[in-house]
């Protein structure tokens, strides 16, 4: 990988990064032998996609790509067993994590399930009195209630809570990292079983639901009965799969693809709603679903009614829809400023600890547990370092963690509750939820950062930008970007392209916001383009171009179009910057 503009130290401390020569002759080639646009050859190229495949990959097929789900242990056992339950109409729980996985997992069953005229109790956890996860109270109730349990998004490291279900069958459909033993439960269906071979580790939640309903659907053709279109739920795979950041590469990107174009269709109640509320006004993309109708759906199991998103995605009454969008909206604001307060703080007490080491970590007496992961995220990207962020409270401590990219931090998590020095704790590479004592808070701490190091965390400086390519200003035409689209959809694991402008002058810059950027910028050749910059005064990147006295730039993000009272322009997000007198 070159150096790109000479740059080894940008605003944000980043060295940047162009296309290697092989990208760069594989690009041209392609370009010369599908005609495609050059821009979009050079983001096919890094992807590693041959000329030949580029066709499959500009316009994925979901059934070139579905695997067979009875691949996946314990899935025939699992779909005999809801087949079992159709047949005798039997009393169906399902029992889903608070997240967006999990409400739309949850979301996933109950409306295909009433699809087929059965109606499934719903059942979500709250955050702070019960935590993660199957507890034992809540799984002898409902099985005194049902005959069959379905835990999503969780249950896998749940023993005692699973052989607590006396009376019903319990099947669990997850993706978190398994122990060495299993719950006894009828099925556990889990890419990330330790007795799985990995190849469909990059799956969520919903991933694994859709591909249960797939296998009973064929189940269902055999007995002459048609099952309930599964097409049309793909709007909410998409969803979980975009906000649980699974990779968005093979069957999660025809998952999402596919989900995006039944979303654009409007017609989950819950989700029109969702974007209404959240002003949407173009047709919906990964950013969307991550940004946009994810915080959202995740903002009652953060701070409010644990349920609130999964019934939003359920429902199929346009009033309601509307109701729990409106309060989840509100309870969206409510979690900003809940947040800005923990980051704040956690970010100042990570700064005294260094953030140089292979674990940054803070832990605040009376911090809200529903924003500790997403503080752990804000404080991993300000570090590139694992993060892991804890809300005491009395007797325990609940936290969260974001990992980087080649640091498994669920297996370092897992193996940390294993030693004793956590009260519980699992998740899987990217993400990880833990419960200690606070008493042992430091020693865990010490101890995962031990873990950690040795995979490696704690020698990397900020992350490497990498770029596709240069661009000038008037280039930067709404084709262009449509041309782009056709790689996506862009988000874990397909990062969206991102261009350097060279040698631009900054001819207007004004703070929005608390801590955002508006800029408009030229190449002194008459074409101007604007950028937004989210989150620029958190750190020396904003004060620096707000204060630019002048100065020249190269200028760095990702193009977008924006839709302002009807009329589209493209707009630069832009992520980082480089005075341009530092070249060479």
């Amino acid at each position: 990988m070159t150096e790109f503009l000479g740059v080894t130290h940008s605003l944000t401390g980043r060295r940047w990064v162009g296309p290697s020569e092989e990208e760069e002759r594989h690009a041209e080639a392609m370009e010369q032998l599908t005609g495609l646009p050059g821009p979009l050859c050079r983001i096919l190229a890094r992807r590693g996609v041959s000329p030949d495949d580029s066709g499959a990959y500009l316009d994925p097929k979901l059934r070139d790509l579905m695997p067979d789900p009875r691949k996946l242990r314990d899935m025939e056992r699992a779909a005999e067993r809801v087949m079992v339950a159709l047949h005798q109409r039997q009393r169906i729980a399902v029992f889903g994590d608070y997240d967006v996985d999990g409400g739309a997992s949850s979301a996933l069953l109950i409306s295909w399930l009433r699809d087929l005229g059965l109606r499934a109790t719903l059942y979500i956890p709250d955050r702070i009195d019960e935590g993660y996860g199957p507890n034992v109270p809540a799984m002898q109730a409902l099985a005194r209630d049902h005959d069959l349990i379905l835990c999503v998004d969780c249950g896998t490291l749940s023993h005692e809570a699973i052989a607590a279900a006396t009376g019903a069958d319990v099947v669990i459909l997850d993706h978190h990292l398994g122990g060495e033993t299993l719950p006894d439960a009828l099925a556990v269906v889990n890419p990330n079983r330790q007795d799985e071979n990995g190849d469909l580790a990059h799956l969520c939640a919903a991933g694994v639901v859709f591909l249960l309903l797939v296998e009973v659907n064929r189940r269902l053709r055999e007995t002459g009965r048609n099952g309930p279109d599964l097409m049309a739920l793909l709007d909410l795979v998409a969803l979980a799969t975009v906000a649980d950041v699974a990779p968005l590469t093979g069957l999660n990107r025809a998952f999402v693809r596919q989900g995006l174009k039944v979303m654009a269709r409007r017609e989950r109640p819950g989700l029109v709603a969702l974007a209404d509320v959240a002003r949407m006004d173009t047709a919906p993309n990964s950013y969307h679903l991550g940004f946009l109708l994810g915080p959202r759906v995740n903002a009652g199991g953060r701070i409010g009614a644990a349920d609130l998103g999964a019934r939003l995605l359920a429902t199929t009454d346009p009033h309601e829809a509307a109701a729990l969008a409106e309060r989840l909206d509100a309870l969206n604001t409510e979690r900003r400023e809940i947040e800005t307060m923990v980051r704040d703080q956690a970010m100042a007490q990570a700064e005294e600890r260094g953030l140089d080491r292979p674990l940054v970590w803070a832990a605040g007496q009376g911090w809200h547990p529903g924003v500790v992961g997403i503080v752990a995220a804000r404080l991993k990207e300000a570090t590139n370092r694992p993060a892991v962020v804890i809300g005491l409270d009395g007797s325990e401590g609940k936290g969260s963690g974001r990992s980087v990219s080649g640091v498994d931090l669920g297996a370092a998590i897992h193996q940390v509750a294993r030693e004793g020095l956590l009260i519980k704790g699992g998740g899987h590479k990217m993400a990880a939820g833990l419960t200690v004592d606070p008493d042992k808070t430091e020693a865990a701490m010490a101890r995962l950062g031990e873990l950690l190091e040795r995979q490696g965390s704690g020698k990397m400086g900020p992350a490497d930008l990498r770029l596709d390519g240069l661009l000038m200003p008037g280039a930067a035409q709404i084709e262009l970007v449509e041309q782009l689209e056709k790689a996506g959809p862009f988000g874990a694991g397909a990062p969206a392209p991102r261009f350097a402008f060279p040698d631009v002058q900054i001819s207007f810059v004004k703070q929005v916001g608390a801590n955002h950027l508006k800029i408009s910028f030229g190449d002194g050749l008459g074409a101007r383009l604007d950028a937004i910059c989210f989150g620029a005064m958190d750190g020396p990147l904003g004060p620096r171009l707000l204060n630019h006295g002048g100065a020249r730039f190269h200028l760095a993000g990702r193009l977008d179009i924006n839709v302002w009272q009807g009329r589209q322009s493209v707009q630069l997000r832009l992520e980082d910057a480089a005075e341009a007198v530092s070249r060479g």
